[in-house]
């Protein structure tokens, strides 16, 4: 049995985020006016600044994303009789709540309010409570140098292979866990790059117009495309950090790259704002109105993240709207007027996939037992409501596509007019599939991302593609 006193850190190293970082965000989410006092708490030290960041939101140490393979060693060195003490700079509030929920720490030293237990702070206090050379110490920053000069042997946690380098030169390195560099593909999926995808929409307006092909329009859309695509990825990431909580709740969505501490929350934080500018650069050449529509679609989005989301019914409204809202601002790239059957048909189409999306969460959650939706305003229960909702809206949409097809804007745009009646039960199948799919619970959380992986999808869409093309340039090509 091991009788030295082992001293783990928090932030880093048994969980794979920073508790200070969350508890901002969660106040900037939920008592965003209380952070004006921020200043002040400043001038008090950190140790205040993170007492009262602590108490301004409801904290969770159950849905942390956790070190499992430090936590399984250090579950050894517990159950061979080893003290361990988590020793960390977090507020004394989020310490103990940890060591409460992992049941293993026999002592908790953290920040208190008036003392910043890090670095040279924490190096003190070990040593004032084991004696220098007492205590081994697990870490995972630049600032743990200092303590492992103290300690007996480091354990050194997800550091950079300098860091490890340099923890060798002062301490006996009994053990070393690493965590995986974040990659390329990571990287996507913080900006969430399949998603972009969906504002291939913004050629819906010219397409309807029958103004595509045009080189010249083509290249105005290739700027209008990454400029929505990277301001959609900041929202993304900017939602992603404000949804932690509920992610870490969702069977698939704690996988996250920030939800599970793949990527540090700092890099949201500075690559969100970037990735807006970088947007509104790509965007001014496009237009005024395009910049116009595409600032509308940040705030909407931004106010969808902040709250809407929370909302019955208005989640997916707004939902439908930002879909929507692609289309509008792809007609003003385009500098075109869009027609109200064409408005008409997209929101209800739209909305009843935003009604397929929540579905499927419902659902999902319902088979896991839950009653509440976690971070939205649904109970389980009502997901049948929310079927009826969506069938409805999709059957709806078909409806203006049929009356579309009796007005006169057909005779002027398409050479074989009533050869486009075809449209119309290719999208009533298509729509009754995608409720089919969702609700035998083979339906992805985003649907325009399952239909364009989706064979029978792609199979629907290639025909009304056909029956487009044949409409508008008629049998004798």
């Amino acid at each position: 049995m091991n009788t030295i006193p082992l001293a783990v850190d928090l932030d880093g190293t048994l969980i794979q985020t920073d508790t200070l970082h969350e508890a901002a965000l969660r106040a900037l989410r939920e008592r965003p006016l209380s952070l004006l006092q921020l200043p002040f708490w400043l001038l008090q030290g950190k140790a205040v600044v993170k007492q009262k960041l602590a108490a301004l939101s409801r904290f969770d140490a159950t849905a942390l994303p956790y070190n499992r393979p430090l936590i399984d060693w250090l579950s050894k060195q517990h159950a061979q009789g080893r003290k361990l003490i988590l020793c960390t700079a977090a507020d004394a509030s989020i310490a103990h709540a940890v060591a409460e929920h992992l049941g293993f720490f026999d002592e908790v030293m953290a920040s208190d309010g008036h003392t910043n237990l890090g670095g040279r702070q924490k190096a003190d206090a070990l040593e004032a409570r084991f004696g220098a050379g007492g205590f081994d110490y697990a870490g995972n920053a630049h600032t743990d140098l200092q303590v492992w000069q103290q300690a007996r042997h480091a354990i050194v946690v997800n550091a950079s292979t300098s860091l490890t380098e340099k923890a060798k030169t002062i301490a006996v390195v009994e053990q070393v866990f690493t965590q995986p560099v974040p990659d390329s593909l990571v990287i996507a999926r913080v900006l969430r790059v399949h998603q972009w995808m969906k504002n291939c929409l913004l050629l819906m307006a010219p397409l309807a117009a029958h103004l595509i092909p045009d080189v010249t329009l083509l290249s105005t859309f290739a700027l209008a495309f990454l400029a929505f695509s990277l301001c959609a990825s900041a929202v993304y990431i900017g939602n992603d950090l404000f949804d932690l909580d509920s992610d870490r709740y969702h069977p698939r969505k704690k996988m996250r790259p920030f939800a599970s501490g793949q990527v540090p929350l700092a890099w949201g934080v500075i690559l969100a704002p970037l990735l807006l500018l970088l947007s509104l650069w790509l965007a001014l050449p496009v237009g005024a109105g395009f910049v116009g529509w595409l600032t509308l679609y940040f705030v909407l989005t931004c106010a969808y993240s902040w709250g809407l989301k929370r909302l019955v019914l208005i989640d997916c409204l707004v939902l439908a709207m930002l879909y929507t809202l692609r289309i509008i601002a792809g007609a003003a790239a385009a500098g075109i007027a869009l027609s109200f059957w064409l408005l008409a048909f997209a929101v209800f189409l739209f909305l009843s996939l935003a009604f397929v999306k929540r579905y499927a969460e419902l659902d999902l959650q319902s088979q896991a037992g839950v009653e509440r939706a976690h971070g939205r305003g649904y109970l389980t229960t009502d997901a049948s409501l929310v079927q009826s909702l969506g069938i409805t809206s999709g059957y709806a949409s078909v409806l203006v596509l049929a009356l579309y097809l009796n007005s006169d804007a057909v005779l002027r745009l398409y050479h074989s007019p009533e050869f486009m009646w075809c449209s119309v039960p290719v999208m009533l199948f298509w729509v009754s599939w995608m409720w089919l799919k969702v609700h035998r619970g083979e339906m992805h959380d985003d649907p325009l991302l399952f239909a364009v992986r989706d064979k029978v999808s792609l199979l629907a869409g290639c025909a009304f593609a056909v029956v487009l093309a044949i409409g508008s340039r008629g049998w004798a090509w």
